[in-house]
């Protein structure tokens, strides 16, 4: 493992490696006796705006002994429309590793092979691997290591967006039952489909099959960074699929509610629900920080090999 840059291409054994690391590392946090990232300077380079992506990677990185260094589109040369190739270039001959936070999946990728340096995907529009194994910590925190693997996970809102992607593959790597509840026309495209080819993620249009017997459920924003400009006219199909108690009365005893963040309470999931279940999500944006770190130290390890 020389990078992170999607779900997908991780293995089940890389997965379950990264989460018992997580593990580790959340219970040595303030007394870490290998610091992985000392002498190191990481980028982060966001296009994108973010809250909990960029905070838990500079604190991940301090805590390893490395040195954060934020670098906003805007403030370097490919907001002038230098090439990805030709800054990656560039930062590879200078930094250590850069965790990459934009749009388009093929920026990171380009990065990654013309950097020749450990390149992590922070989310773009195709996945957000970070959020995904951060999730799935949260949930061998509640209900014991492992335990994804004998519980069906739902999601519901946008099914073909970059977090519902990153669970399918993670369906796909683990074995665990999936449910993807959507909008006909907000279902993956039948050409993914049969790219997944997984047996064990199940789409539906009814909200209620999705949830039903789910022991954690979760939802994300209907409009993702760059759609703001669609609002009403994307959001309208989607109300029948809120995260509320009437959806909830039909998931498994003892369930969870997942939410990435930020919420728009009202929209993808109701202020009562969120608050409710608020020790869960906060716990779970708590560790992207864990998370995180495993990745990072995997990765310094990794190169030092």
């Amino acid at each position: 493992m020389n990078n992170l840059l999607s779900i997908e291409q991780l293995t089940g054994d890389e997965i379950r490696n990264l989460l018992a690391l997580g593990h580790r590392l959340k219970a040595e946090r303030g007394r870490h006796e290998c610091l992985p990232l000392k002498g190191q300077t990481w980028a982060l380079i966001f296009s994108k705006s973010s809250t909990r992506t960029r905070v838990s990677f500079e604190v991940g990185i301090s805590e390893l002994g490395g040195r954060p260094m934020f670098l906003s589109v805007h403030d370097i040369q490919l907001g002038r429309g230098e090439p990805i190739k030709d800054t990656a270039r560039v930062l590879g001959r200078m930094i250590h590793g850069a965790a990459i936070r934009t749009y388009g999946q093929q920026e990171v990728e380009e990065f990654a092979s013309f950097s020749g340096i450990p390149t992590i995907n922070a989310l773009t529009d195709e996945e957000h691997p970070c959020q995904i194994l951060a999730d799935l910590l949260t949930i061998e925190e509640i209900y014991g290591p492992g335990s994804w693997k004998d519980m069906k996970i739902a999601f519901v809102g946008d099914g073909d967006n970059n977090m519902s992607r990153s669970w399918m593959w993670a369906a796909k790597r683990l074995g665990f039952t999936l449910a993807i509840g959507a909008p006909t026309n907000y279902l993956p495209l039948e050409d993914f489909r049969r790219h997944l080819d997984c047996e064990n993620v199940i789409f539906t249009t009814d909200p209620v099959e999705a949830v039903k017997g789910a022991s954690v459920i979760n939802t994300d924003v209907w409009l993702s960074m760059g759609q703001e400009s669609e609002g009403l006219s994307k959001e309208k199909h989607f109300y029948p699929y809120q995260v509320n108690r009437e959806l909830l009365e039909h998931a498994a005893s003892g369930h969870s509610v997942f939410h990435c963040l930020p919420a728009y309470r009202g929209k993808e999931i109701t202020e009562d629900v969120l608050e409710h279940f608020a020790p869960v999500i906060f716990r779970e944006a708590e560790n992207r920080v864990h998370a995180q770190k495993a990745v990072l130290a995997t990765l310094a390890d990794a190169r030092r090999g």
